[in-house]
């Protein structure tokens, strides 16, 4: 009579990523290896394209003659032997179940993540401390593994069940050699080879083995050209974000558009003077940053550009796993707004429309939500000719009015340099602010010259940036962790009623 326990492994995934074929992978190793075995999942329905659970109980030798062991359906709290997860927040949830016991459970996860819901809700930064995570798998397994599973996935051209299979037989979670893996994923035949490339990799990766990228076919990105010779001296992080910068820039309008940028950031780099100061160099690291994003910001025109990229419909085929044959529909949902129309129409039409709106008048095709085929002739063409008015942005609205800011900011920024890096620094970060378009922008820019007009045009003006750079970050702070300006205000309103400061004797 066999006095070995089954050994229970319980595999966490996401819709799409091959947990069942993983599954499958294992209870036919374990059939090859002549071990008795029994699979069951538990399908669930969640946020971030839904959860399913794949449980599985094997016998570490064959049955007694005449024997058949009895496995249970569903996985014990505290009675797994191994948990391997294909993303951080399922294994806070596995976590948080109660499935990993310190005594007994091996843990393997990806450290990648899929952003929750509440996450992408905020204004700021909103995403989770991933940290936290580890540290809890550390304390709560008996053995912690973790790599990028997603990230060797996508380095080999396979999907990550196939680097979850590698992960978990180099980890040792299995009782049969890894040759038995590699016979099943050959006897695959279809992906084989690209999923040996994951399976091997990630073997290597929970062992502390530095992964071998495959090389491939898929086109790599267009390098942006050489940054001028007056950029050299330079930190390498600054000129990494300018050469990045140009390219974006030109990607948004034109050649002239990125030039004009470069010019921008050497008005910066003359204002700084000395960037070996490593606060300089940061200041100017976020303000080149921040210069390139508020920039090439989001109108119609660019929105539009984007959703007709060819790179786009690829990027759809590789992530909905289109076979040959399959018909591909996008739709996208549309809401366009008065602000939205008026920014892209030439100056003096998208303010007399502006004064339209605010006076009670409204358009009726505006407001409506609109379904648009992005794969039909007729909505491909409609959003092609959206993307085309980027020939027209320079006399838009909102062009004329984002390149006034644009210069305001700068010449607050050249002061800030040559006064005061820290404040430098906190100026470079207020363009954050601006994002999206529609109610996000409008809300964004309102709070916007709420904290340049309350903070910084004063310290501008009195000298006192030293003294305001920490307020400064707090308004910023503010403004992006409250969408109803609630906090800003309050912070605006008591910076209002204190005594003015004195400036240091020089």
């Amino acid at each position: 009579m066999t006095s070995q326990r089954p050994r229970t492994i319980l595999i966490c995934a996401l819709g799409g990523e091959g947990g069942g074929v993983l599954s499958e992978w294992i209870t036919e190793c374990a059939a090859h290896a002549g071990f008795p075995a029994q699979a069951t999942s538990v399908p669930g329905v969640a946020q971030r394209t839904g959860a399913t659970s794949y449980y599985i109980e094997l016998l570490p030798e064959p049955a007694p003659e005449g024997l058949q062991p009895v496995f249970a359906l569903v996985p014990s709290a505290g009675r797994v032997d191994v948990v391997a997860s294909s993303e951080l927040l399922e294994t806070a949830r596995i976590l948080e179940r109660g499935f990993v016991s310190p005594d007994r459970t091996m843990l393997i996860s990806s450290s990648s993540r899929v952003y929750t819901t509440v996450e992408k809700m905020q204004m700021g930064d909103g995403r989770f401390d991933d940290q936290r995570i580890h540290d809890a798998a550390k304390a709560m397994a008996r053995d912690y593994r973790t790599a990028d599973l997603e990230k060797l996935a996508n380095d080999n051209g396979t999907v990550i069940s196939a680097t979850m299979f590698g992960a978990l037989a180099g980890a040792g979670a299995f009782p049969w050699p890894r040759n038995v893996c590699e016979d099943v994923i050959r006897a695959g035949k279809r992906g084989a080879e690209a999923s040996l490339r994951g399976f091997a990799a990630a073997f290597d990766a929970v062992n502390g083995v530095a992964p071998k990228v495959a090389e491939t076919s898929a086109p790599q990105p267009e390098l942006p050209e050489p940054l001028p010779a007056d950029f050299l001296a330079l930190p390498a992080s600054v000129r990494e974000i300018v050469s990045h910068g140009m390219a974006r820039t030109k990607d948004f309008q034109d050649a002239a558009y990125a030039d004009l940028y470069v010019e921008r950031v050497r008005l910066l780099i003359k204002a700084a003077g000395d960037a070996g100061d490593p606060r300089v160099a940061h200041a100017l690291e976020e303000g080149a940053r921040r210069l390139a994003l508020w920039m090439a910001y989001e109108d119609i025109p660019r929105v539009a550009q984007l959703k007709t990229r060819a790179s786009r419909f690829e990027r759809i085929r590789a992530d909905v796993e289109m076979k040959p044959g399959q018909i591909l529909k996008v739709t996208e949902y549309l809401k366009p707004g008065a602000e939205e129309l008026a920014d892209m129409l030439p100056e003096n039409l998208g303010r007399r429309l502006m004064r339209r709106v605010q006076a009670g008048k409204s358009l009726p095709f505006l407001g409506r939500g609109i379904h648009v085929a992005t794969t039909s002739i007729a909505g491909n063409l409609m959003l092609r000719t959206l993307a085309a008015m980027r020939k027209i942005r320079r006399r838009s609205l909102r062009y004329v009015e984002e390149q006034k800011q644009i210069e305001i900011w700068l010449d607050a920024k050249k002061t800030a340099l040559a006064r005061s890096p820290e404040f430098a620094g906190a100026l470079a970060e207020l363009p954050r602010l601006l994002k999206g378009y529609g109610e996000t922008h409008l809300r964004g820019k309102a709070n916007y010259r709420a904290v340049f007009d309350g903070i910084v045009a004063p310290a501008i003006k009195s000298g006192s940036e030293a003294m305001e750079a920490q307020r400064l970050r707090k308004a910023i702070s503010a403004a992006l962790a409250d969408p109803e300006s609630s906090a800003l205000s309050q912070l605006l309103a008591a910076s209002r009623s204190e005594p003015p400061r004195l400036l240091a004797a020089q």
